[in-house]
């Protein structure tokens, strides 16, 4: 199987800015770019940290309405200080979360999720600016076409994976949703296929119709698929 890298489907064209981007610089860059954010750069082309419109808001919200300033609830010390500030190094957030060019597209979802964030800048090595990934580019793994899924599942997981003969379990898909039929030796193979094959990269959903051939797995099944024992009082 071949996950779909970052640099697969990373954006390399990065609007981005210098720790001395004064304020109304970067709104001009995000706004002409029609980007929300963008990597903030060190002299050396290192990403040292991520300036968004969520920083930049700050300042907006502090600033005074017609009828004298309302005091935002709970702003913190770093609000403040942003609030106040002009130039990206104190804008930005920091330090900056960033992702390999050489990730997975799995890694990168993973990652975007824990932090809560909306973008990943893409680094090399060195820690330079290489592109930068977005929650739209991981999904369009799921624009992927049907037959392609199925070619992968059947060549991949099927036959090289599991070594299955290419009659003994099919794929159909169905706008990314899988549905596997056939027979396997034992049942504590059919989890792994369903594992391997909801891991295939435009995969929504995998339904599983295989069974096993040997009569006690095929016993174990039955008694888990039982209804639980009545407990007396």
């Amino acid at each position: 199987m071949h996950h779909r890298t970052v640099a697969d489907l990373m954006t390399r064209d990065v609007v981005s800015v210098r720790r001395e981007t004064a304020f109304k610089e970067i709104v001009k860059a995000l706004t002409e770019n029609d980007v929300s954010a963008a990597p903030v750069l060190d002299v050396d082309g290192r990403v040292v940290g991520v300036v968004s419109e969520a920083d930049l808001m700050r300042k907006t919200a502090d600033q005074a309405g017609p009828f004298g300033r309302i005091p935002l609830p709970e702003v913190s010390a770093e609000d403040l200080t942003k609030a106040a500030a002009f130039r990206a190094e104190d804008l930005m957030s920091a330090p900056a979360v960033c992702a390999g060019a050489e990730w997975n597209v799995v890694e990168a979802a993973r990652l975007m999720t824990v932090q809560g964030v909306k973008r990943l800048p893409v680094v090399d090595d060195t820690d330079r600016l290489v592109g930068i990934i977005g929650r739209a580019d991981v999904l369009r793994v799921f624009l992927r076409r049907d037959e392609a899924i199925r070619e992968e599942i059947q060549r991949d997981v099927l036959e090289d994976a599991l070594a299955l003969a290419p009659s003994a379990v099919t794929a159909e898909v169905k706008e990314g949703r899988v549905t596997l039929t056939g027979t396997v030796g034992r049942a504590a193979v059919i989890p792994v296929v369903e594992r391997l094959c909801q891991s295939v990269d435009g995969v929504v959903s995998v339904q599983s119709r295989i069974t096993p051939s040997d009569e006690g797995s095929a016993a174990v099944l039955d008694d888990r698929s039982a209804d639980p024992p009545r407990v007396g009082k």
